[in-house]
């Protein structure tokens, strides 16, 4: 074998080489003349001029469109995502039950809200709402969302539930079953508090997505952020920027989603860390016991 040849595949040979050259170099030309072409209809149009971005910097269009849409996807992603999570650890632990017909029930719920995509979701709950008065006219949207989001949501956390303790040893169970637990106390006591931290990137990722899908929302009138941005596009004619604009605040809040997740898990690993440490600076010392005839001070043998 040759001193450039890998385990995993043959070095490519000096054709092979110019070849990948040539390829790269005609990639870069092409995403340059995309990018030319785009830059020239954005151009042509007005849309890249200063005075596009100027209504950013006016207080109005902050408080009438933008923070408006940010305070109804803030509410929307919070509100659905603590629903989604009581709802997950019920529907998981409910799929791990000794019970068939406990788990025939929930794991019937779990398939049937993940086969469902969310905005179908939404719409079917914003009709069902608004045929049986459910909710004010004003919160039909908002409750829609919410219900959407949580049910499907709801249904992936419980699957992350079911993985995350079923990873755990079932040497676990045993020994606490052993000892006299009731099952409600082993997964309220052992088995959760372990696989919380085995559960929580998968259900960071899962916020993350349930506070992207919350801009599906605009589908049926909920105020939001990307409704915002479109309402302020189209009053100042500046689609790209409002759009930029929008998609970076969605950006930040996912950015601070995943660093408060983050810290949280980082909080939870160190608290079981120093929870589970053991404490050596004081010798535990057994009690004895006075036996009948037994001399334990040693005086009996002087």
């Amino acid at each position: 074998m040759s001193a450039h040849g890998t385990v995993l595949y043959d070095a490519p040979g000096p054709r092979a080489r110019a070849i990948y050259r040539i390829l790269s170099v005609v990639v870069v030309a092409v995403l340059l003349l995309v990018g030319w072409i785009v830059y020239r209809a954005l151009d042509a149009n007005g849309q890249l001029t200063a005075a596009k971005w100027e209504p950013f910097l006016e207080s109005t269009s902050w408080t009438t469109y933008l923070l408006p849409g940010i305070r109804g996807t803030i509410v929307a992603a919070v509100a659905s995502i603590v629903l989604a999570l009581l709802l997950g650890t019920v529907l998981g632990i409910a799929r791990l039950s000794d019970h068939r017909w406990v788990r025939v029930v929930a794991g019937t719920i779990v398939e049937l809200f993940r086969a469902v995509p969310v905005l179908i979701l939404m719409i079917f709950a914003y009709q069902v709402f608004a045929e049986y008065r459910v909710f004010k006219s004003e919160y039909l949207a908002l409750a829609a969302v919410i219900t959407g989001l949580t049910l499907y949501n709801g249904s992936v956390i419980a699957e992350i539930v079911r993985a995350g303790i079923r990873s755990l040893p079932r040497g676990q169970s045993e020994a606490a079953a052993a000892i006299g637990m009731r099952k409600n106390q082993i997964m309220r006591l052992i088995l959760l508090p372990q696989a919380v931290t085995v559960m929580l990137p998968a259900i960071v990722s899962q916020m993350v997505i349930a506070l992207k899908d919350s801009a599906l929302g605009y589908l049926i009138g909920y105020v939001e952020v990307v409704r915002s941005g479109q309402q302020l596009g189209a009053f100042f004619a500046n689609y790209l920027p409002a759009l930029l604009v929008v998609a970076a605040i969605m950006i930040v809040l996912n950015s601070a989603l995943t660093r408060f997740a983050m810290w949280l898990e980082k909080r939870l690993r160190s608290g079981k860390r120093k929870g589970g440490a053991v404490r050596t600076e004081e010798p535990q010392t057994l009690p004895t016991m006075a036996v009948p005839g037994l001399d334990m001070s040693g005086e009996g043998r002087r």
